[in-house]
């Protein structure tokens, strides 16, 4: 059976090549009775493939069961999984098969394998290592033939290190690994997935599907979907409810996405770099420091005037040069200079050769400037208006420019109500 067959059959919706090499390992490893850990976040469909392995397998026929392990508690898990012995325990007034006993012949996908207790690890390794389990508050060992397919959205192995999940049963589960990608590393398929649930949820309701503008699908393929393909289906599903003529565009999207973060437009900067800064802090920091190198280079050419000087070089001034300087200069306010002295050449020349105008007096000065009260929403709103102006009122390279997403700019748009 080939890939298109497979994904026909088990209604698996998508062409990426992530997606497809996930399928093909899943194929080739399906026939076998080797142990096969399914590592993917949540939401991208994990129990799908582990049916796809037994589906194709020798075990076709026989019982298949999916276990979350995170939503069984704690003090009933071994007895859920291996069965318990009558008077056993509070509560035990019979003797009750476990999943392992039921299932012999069959397969058993174990999902969220890392929340296991560490007792409950070592029952399972001692299966996978021999076929052999202990009911609870029994000492008759038991036989089961049990292929056993688990599935985490944990880093095992960094659990592993602080204590919580077994070494050894790691390489036991991971005989042969599947990686399931997010929905954000397959772009090319959110659309296509967005249809077909689309189309089921017309189906569900007796309506109209929903169709997307070709902004708004811009937009889907941008969104990082934390939630992957449940939180793709639950948006499909608003629209479906929500929106009466089923034709949605951008700003109409935007408003059942939630939040990726707050915050304003502001310098795309990688955290690291940055010491941790958020994008406020970083944003602020930018526009003091500018006024700061402002303010101190003017009080130096007043300083420069009182003391009837007419050239300067680099010590005269108490910040250093740097490339940020090329902005700060104003080449209007130096018409008179020659024209091979203009700020971008001083700044190059460590203003060598610089020499003071007749009518300096024109700058001016500002002696011991007080800080501006800067209000970041008024400064949000101003940057906005200038993107917006910039393109003419074309959103999607406005929010490009202001190094935002286009979901949030509309957000910020109808917060300000900056319509037109």
């Amino acid at each position: 059976m080939n890939i298109q067959d497979i994904k026909q059959r088990f209604e698996i919706i998508g062409n990426s090549p992530l997606l497809n090499y996930a399928l093909q390992t899943a194929t080739k490893v399906a026939p076998t009775d080797i142990t096969v850990l399914i590592n993917g976040e949540s939401g991208v469909g994990k129990e799908a493939f582990s049916k796809v392995i037994h589906a194709l397998s020798a075990r076709k026929h026989g019982p298949f069961i999916a276990v979350n392990c995170g939503a069984i508690p704690e003090g009933t898990i071994d007895s859920e999984l291996f069965g318990h012995e009558k008077g056993s325990f509070t509560g035990a007034v019979d003797t009750r098969k476990g999943y392992f006993e039921t299932v012999s012949g069959g397969t058993i996908f174990l999902d969220e394998v890392g929340e296991l207790p560490l007792e409950t690890q070592s029952r399972l390794l001692r299966i996978l290592e021999s076929g052999e389990f202990l009911k609870v508050g029994s000492s008759k060992t038991q036989k089961t033939d049990v292929r056993v397919i688990a599935a985490t959205n944990r880093d095992l192995l960094d659990y592993s290190a602080q204590g919580k999940f077994r070494e050894d049963l790691y390489y036991r589960l991971s005989t042969v690994p599947i990686r399931v990608p997010p929905l954000r590393e397959r772009k090319e398929d959110i659309n296509l997935l967005f249809r077909k649930f689309s189309a089921d949820f017309a189906e569900k309701y007796k309506s109209k599907p929903v169709m997307l503008d070709a902004e708004a699908q811009n937009m889907l393929a941008a969104f990082r979907w934390p939630g992957n393909i449940r939180q793709l289906k639950n948006v499909a599903e608003q629209l479906s409810v929500l929106d009466e003529d089923k034709n949605v565009n951008a700003y109409e999207l935007a408003q059942v996405l939630p939040p990726e973060r707050p915050g304003l437009p502001a310098l795309m900067v990688n955290p690291a770099d940055a010491n941790q800064m958020s994008e406020r802090d970083i944003f602020y920091k930018v526009l003091f420091e500018l006024r700061k190198d402002l303010s101190d280079l003017k009080g130096v050419v007043f300083e420069m005037m009182q003391n009837g000087k007419t050239s300067m070089s680099a010590d005269d001034f108490s910040i250093k040069p740097n490339e940020n300087m090329n902005n700060i200069f104003n080449p209007g306010m130096y018409q008179n200079m020659s024209n091979q002295m203009n700020p971008s050449n001083m700044i190059n020349n460590n203003l060598s050769g610089f020499t003071m105008p007749n009518n300096i007096i024109d700058i001016p000065i500002i002696h011991n400037p007080e800080p501006e009260n800067l209000s970041i929403e008024q400064k949000e709103i101003e940057l906005i208006k200038k993107a917006l102006d910039k393109y003419r009122g074309r959103r999607k390279k406005a929010a490009n420019e202001l190094g935002i997403s286009e979901r949030t700019l509309y957000r910020k748009i109808k917060q300000y109500d900056l319509e037109d």
